[in-house]
């Protein structure tokens, strides 16, 4: 069980894991495989430990010490839980706990575009998302809708930042996910997709793309939705190296739906 420890000040440099780094410095403490991951709520932090991630420290509500109890005793009693007053809590993090707990994780080592299509026959592919919110939020639609794997772009934001694991409800880590090198992107990493037999589908408003509900969709065994950047969408030559692009009919003059809504009909409609 984990080794109760009340701390008498926020100033304690053994909270500075959960309030004074920044998620870079998290990711990149003191090299790439001591990485730090923070997860928030006993849901998210149970997700954490059933997908085999190391926890290093705990951070717990006071009020909230008895109903943690039996996910303390999940851990080594090599492993701290650090012990606040509720208000306590709150000043030290910037904002209202409501879940009780957090988690400082080890940062799992990182897949191989390969390794994580191991097993895949639907992919998301993501290119330079930059809001963890979109992320966390396509990958907890993912893991919920049919997708094998969620593949990025080099410069996609990070889904094991705080923020992303937090709306992802510990979805990034069951999902396996994986970063293209920037050498490969996008013209090799989406032939790399077609030699493994995807139909690789770019989601975008293009001229002859294709609705989502036409059935011609369904008839390829493997598929891959490209997914882009919030503001402007895919880039032409992303487009331009997918086999075709798809998109969502609209209705009252909308275009478009958000990433996370639309990536969530997406995968309804092809990946269930």
């Amino acid at each position: 069980m984990a080794l109760v420890t009340r701390i008498e000040s926020l100033d304690d440099a053994r909270l500075d894991v959960y309030a004074r780094l920044s998620d870079h410095q998290l990711r990149n403490r003191l090299d790439a495989e001591r990485g730090v991951v923070v997860a928030e709520s006993r849901l998210v932090v149970e997700v954490a430990l059933d997908s085999g991630l190391e926890v290093l420290s705990l951070l717990v509500d006071e009020r909230d010490l008895g109903a943690s109890e039996g996910l303390l005793e999940r851990v080594g009693d090599d492993v701290a839980a650090y012990v606040l007053p509720h208000e306590q809590v709150k000043r030290l993090v910037g904002y209202q706990v409501t879940r009780g707990l957090l988690a400082a994780l080890r940062r799992p080592r990182p897949l191989t575009p390969d390794e994580a299509l191991a097993h895949a026959r639907r992919v998301a592919v993501l290119e330079d998302l930059v809001d963890v919110t979109n992320v966390g939020a396509l990958f907890r639609s993912a893991a919920a809708l049919g997708a094998d794997a969620v593949l990025l772009s080099p410069r996609c934001a990070d889904p094991l930042v705080r923020r992303s694991v937090r709306v992802s409800m510990g979805t990034v880590f069951r999902v396996p996910w994986a970063r293209f090198d920037a050498r490969d992107w996008p013209a090799a990493a989406l032939s790399g997709l077609r030699g493994r037999g995807f139909d690789v589908m770019a989601m975008a408003l293009v001229e002859g793309a294709v609705p989502l509900d036409d059935a011609s969709l369904l008839s390829s065994e493997r598929r891959a939705l490209v997914f882009g950047t919030e503001g402007t969408g895919l880039a032409r030559r992303t487009i331009e190296a997918c086999d075709r692009s798809v998109v969502i009919p609209m209705g009252r003059g909308v275009d478009s739906l958000n990433v996370a809504a639309s990536s969530a009909v997406a995968f309804w409609q092809l990946f269930r």
